[in-house]
């Protein structure tokens, strides 16, 4: 019976490397001479840190920009609230999204199945499992989601028949 799965996944190496490209561009931009602006990866966790605000916004453009050259969506990242730092400096995290949530999951659930298709779909940790009798009912599944969006990327994998 054909099958695949739909998940929602974020390489953290091309993060880094996208990470390391904002900090050699901080460095060489005449706008952030003599600031104290930086961003780190932990887990898959980012940390901005910014002189002020204005920087913060500079950051944070720089970094979806680089994220997007590497193949990564803007969607994958959860801005937290700003908060401040010592002195004037302003410190923000974005969390890196990995995994569909409990609660989106059971949104779609719910969406495939209002849409009568002849398939079954099932919650399977942090990823979806739909299986169908024919291929050409997953592809369709896969069309509606594609077409339907949403808050976060989807990727699909493991299509077996």
């Amino acid at each position: 019976m054909p099958s695949f799965d739909v998940v929602s996944k974020t390489d953290l190496a091309e993060v880094d490397n996208a990470l390391q490209n904002v900090m050699r561009e901080i460095g060489q931009r005449y706008d952030f001479k003599g600031s104290k602006s930086s961003v780190e990866l932990d887990e898959a966790e980012i940390t901005i840190n910014a002189d002020d605000d204005l920087k913060l916004k500079q950051v944070q453009e720089l970094l979806q920009g680089h994220l997007s050259r590497r193949g990564i969506e803007p969607g994958m990242l959860d801005y937290k609230s700003v908060e401040p730092a010592a002195g004037q400096s302003v410190r923000q995290k974005v969390e890196i999204k990995q995994g569909i949530a409990k609660d989106l999951a059971k949104k779609l659930v719910k969406e495939i199945k209002g849409t009568k298709m002849k398939v079954q779909v099932a919650i399977q940790g942090d990823e979806l499992r739909i299986t169908g009798k024919k291929r050409d009912d997953l592809q369709e599944v896969i069309a509606f989601l594609k077409e339907k969006g949403g808050e976060q990327p989807l990727q699909f994998e493991n299509f077996r028949d």
